[in-house]
């Protein structure tokens, strides 16, 4: 889990967020504990069919709650940040989940190492997995929420699944060697595209602001494509509506390219203070939310109808 975090470049995720995933894995694991013994005794499953297919299910399902608050609450802005996410749920699960099995089982040294790196491993694995999957989806906008879910969690569950089958039949050093050997190399893969990712966006995204920015400061803004949308609704809303939304638009270009400058210095090795200005910009913006109104931010929404990207950044710059 530290070594996630510290090869994180741009530094997406705060230890506050880990601290949390964790805490999410460790209640998920204390739920599933109970739901996983009133479940069995009720099925009259033998525990070798119920960890194959019920546990999973149930396991899987408890972890990725915390996964799918985080990416549709726009808190999850790129798949790395997904990917650490997901497996300290995972991490925190495995831990709990170890440390019963210590108390409650009589086994070696070696048999714990072995399950320790084996277990805990598979356990992060999947959750990053579903966060993985259900990120890439709600950015491509395959589908709806329940559909893309239902995919991630179908990947996870059967992930669970195939490792619990492969206990009874394959040597758990062999299983465990096999895991610690997929994991980073499956990793390694999702930071190198996640992290091309977010310097293409980067770039792209702090040109466009940029060049909105320098209309604003022009004064030939209104003969922008942006600027006569705005006109236009003069006829619809009063003048001081109007203003205030050309302020809100304002406000949120402008710290699109703080939160983008923010993520820049953390790469280069900074980590800038928590700034008034941007606890008063965003006091601002939600006074003017307030003052426009729910039809008039509807109106305005062409224009900032933003990706899952955008508005992540500006839970980022909150949380700064």
């Amino acid at each position: 889990m530290a070594g996630l975090v510290l090869i994180d470049s741009y530094k997406l995720v705060r230890l506050k967020a880990v601290l949390f995933a964790l805490a999410a894995g460790f209640l998920a694991a204390t739920v599933s504990y109970f739901l996983n013994g009133w479940l069995l005794q009720g099925s009259g499953l033998v525990d070798s069919d119920y960890s194959k297919y019920v546990a999973p299910f149930t396991e899987e399902g408890l972890k990725c709650i915390w996964v799918v608050y985080l990416i549709y609450s726009d808190r999850v802005g790129f798949t790395v940040d997904a990917a650490i996410l997901g497996f300290g749920i995972g991490a925190g699960f495995a831990v709990v989940e170890n440390l019963y099995f210590l108390s409650a089982l009589d086994a070696s040294t070696l048999t714990w190492i072995i399950r320790g790196f084996g277990t805990a491993i598979m356990h992060g694995m999947t959750t990053t997995v579903f966060a993985i999957i259900l990120q890439s989806l709600k950015q491509r906008e395959n589908g709806g929420r329940w559909t893309a879910s239902i995919i991630a969690f179908a990947m996870a569950y059967l992930l669970h699944s195939a490792y619990n089958h492969a206990i009874y039949q394959i040597p758990p050093l062999i299983l465990a060697a096999s895991l610690i050997v997929i994991a980073p190399i499956l990793i390694s893969l999702v930071f190198t595209q996640s992290e091309n990712q977010t310097r293409t966006w980067l770039g792209t995204g702090f040109d466009t602001d940029q060049e909105l920015m320098k209309l604003f400061m022009s004064g030939e803004f209104s003969k922008s494509r942006i600027g006569e949308y705005l006109t236009s609704l003069k006829e619809h809303f009063k003048g001081t509506i109007v203003a205030d939304m050309l302020c809100l638009v304002r406000i949120r270009v402008e710290l699109s390219i703080r939160a983008k400058g923010l993520l820049m210095m953390r790469e280069a090795g900074f980590e800038p203070k928590p700034d008034e200005v941007i606890r008063a910009k965003f006091e601002e913006m939600a006074y003017l939310e307030k003052a426009i109104g729910k039809t008039g931010l509807l109106a305005i929404e062409p224009i900032l109808k933003w990706s899952s990207q955008d508005l992540w950044q500006l839970n980022m710059l909150a949380e700064q």
